[in-house]
C-alpha cells in the first residue's frame, strides 16, 4: 500500500505545483491581452472609443452592454500625461491599469469638481521633478502616480436608456489624453 501511496502523493503535489505556476504565469505569457487589443485601436497617449459589445463579439471579455467605453493606452516614458473626461448625467468612472492588467487607481465622477474629471498621470520620478508651487494645493490638481510607464486608462460611462447611447458616445468623444500641457 505504501508503495502506491508515495508515488500518488508525489504526483498530486507535483501536479498541484504545475497547475498553480501555470495560473500565475499565464497573464505574463499572454500575447493577445487587453493592452495589445486596445493598442490596435489607435495611437499611444490618445483616447479611443471601444466598440460596443454584442452577444457574439466583444473586444475585451465581460464588457457590460449598459456602458459605453473609451480607453487610452499610455506610455509615460516621454513624460507625464494629462487626462480630461467629461461627466455625463449618470455614472462615469476611470480606472488605471498597468501593462499586466493590475489596477492601481480608480475614481468616478463624484470626485470631479466641475463638469469633467481632470487629472495628471506620472511616475514617482516625474512627480519628484515637479516644481513646488505653494499657490497650487493638492485640491487644485489631482496627480496620480503610476507604478509603471506602460498601461491603460479605461473609461466607462453608464447608459440609462438605449436612446441616450449616441449622446453618451458624443460626450466621451470629447475626452482627452495627452502630454501634460497639451490637453485642455
Amino acid at each position: 500500500m505504501i508503495r502506491i501511496a508515495l508515488p500518488v502523493a508525489a504526483g498530486l503535489v507535483l501536479g498541484g505545483l504545475v497547475h498553480i505556476l501555470s495560473i500565475f504565469a499565464l497573464p505574463q505569457l499572454a500575447q493577445n491581452d487587453a493592452y495589445a487589443r486596445l493598442s490596435a485601436l489607435g495611437k499611444t497617449n490618445e483616447i479611443v472609443q471601444v466598440p460596443d459589445p454584442t452577444p457574439f463579439e466583444s473586444l475585451l471579455p465581460r464588457l457590460d452592454p449598459a456602458f459605453v467605453f473609451a480607453a487610452c493606452v499610455f506610455d509615460l516614458s516621454r513624460g507625464p500625461l494629462a487626462l480630461s473626461v467629461p461627466t455625463t448625467p449618470d455614472l462615469v468612472s476611470v480606472a488605471f491599469y498597468t501593462r499586466q492588467g493590475r489596477v492601481f487607481y480608480s475614481l468616478n465622477d463624484r470626485a470631479a469638481a466641475r463638469r469633467s474629471i481632470d487629472l495628471q498621470l506620472m511616475t514617482a520620478e516625474q512627480r519628484a521633478l515637479l516644481p513646488r508651487d505653494e499657490d497650487v494645493t493638492a485640491a487644485d490638481r489631482l496627480i496620480i502616480e503610476s507604478p509603471a510607464t506602460l498601461g491603460i486608462i479605461f473609461v466607462r460611462a453608464f447608459v440609462r436608456e438605449e436612446g441616450a447611447r449616441a449622446n453618451i458616445r458624443e460626450l466621451l468623444s470629447k475626452a482627452k489624453c495627452g502630454p501634460l500641457g497639451a490637453v485642455r
